[in-house]
């Protein structure tokens, strides 16, 4: 294992169970291991629906944005 994986997965262990569960998920998937499609709940979609429209328009995020919703997640 890497230190940056080392790293990454001890910051992993004191976040809360729920988000520890969708870091697994997105390793597993990174890996090629990750089983079974992931079911969107109606809400899950349609906020996906509405990011993907969102990007079609190049409308994103700002860089202000993204570091608030960090440290509102304390990362």
């Amino acid at each position: 294992m890497t230190k940056l994986l080392d790293k990454a997965l001890e910051s992993a262990r004191r976040l809360p169970p729920a988000m520890q569960d969708d870091l697994a998920r997105l390793i597993l998937s990174f890996a090629g291991e990750d089983g079974q499609p992931v079911i969107l709940t109606p809400e899950e979609d349609e906020a996906l629906a509405r990011s993907e429209t969102a990007a079609a328009r190049h409308e994103f995020a700002t860089d202000a944005e993204v570091r608030r919703v960090w440290a509102k997640h304390g990362l």
